[in-house]
Order: C-alpha cells, then structure tokens, then sequence
C-alpha cells in the first residue's frame, strides 16, 4: 500500500463541493451525489465529503471552528506555553554575572570525568 496522497488545487476543491451542493437533489441522497462527483474529479467520495463538511462550516451551516479561528488559536496556544517555558526558566537559572554558575537546567558532565 502506497502512501502518495493527491493534492487537489483549492480550485479543484471549490469546484467540486459547488457541484455538490448544486446537483444534491438530482440524486437520491447526498451521499450519492458525492460518489458520482469524486468519480469524474478523481478524488474519493469520503474525500469530496470531507471537503463538503468544512465548506459548511466555513459558511456557518454547519457547527464547527472555522480553520482561520482553529490556526489562530494554535498560533496563541503556542505563544503561551513560550511565555511560561521562559518564565519558568528565568526563575529557576541565576541572572547572568551572577556569581552562582551554575543553572539546575543546564547540562553538566559527571565529577571527575575529564573530556575525552
């Protein structure tokens, strides 16, 4: 089994999810809509369903965290912990000039040991 994923082009995408929405009540389901669609672009249907979905949560049919808001919310997520991992550690490291040289998060080689 190979691991080669298509990339589809947004064009391609929203070209698709429209032709969905569009030709849905042509079909017996929306189901069936999606496997005559993904058939013609060459996609998967659980693919072309999956691009459905964040469609309609990007437009607020259906519920969800729109992707802009998801990324912004990592990317803030992310700051955070940065902030506390810095904090924490110019708590718990002497400033520098100090006259402690040591810091409990630095890494020290074993007593004795000379480099080899």
């Amino acid at each position: 089994m190979s691991n080669f994923v298509k990339k589809f082009s947004p064009e391609v995408r929203s070209r698709a999810v429209r032709l969905v929405l569009e030709h849905e009540d042509e079909h017996p389901s929306r189901w069936t809509a999606m496997v005559s669609i993904a058939g013609k672009i060459g996609c998967s249907a659980h693919t072309l369903n999956e691009w459905v979905k964040k469609a309609e949560v990007e437009t607020s049919k259906r519920a969800g965290v729109p992707a802009e808001t998801a990324d912004r919310l990592k990317a803030l997520e992310r700051e955070v912990r940065q902030a506390e991992l810095d904090r924490v550690n110019r708590q718990s490291c002497p400033p520098p000039g100090s006259r402690v040289s040591i810091c409990r998060h630095s890494l020290h080689r074993a007593p004795g040991r000379s480099r080899d």
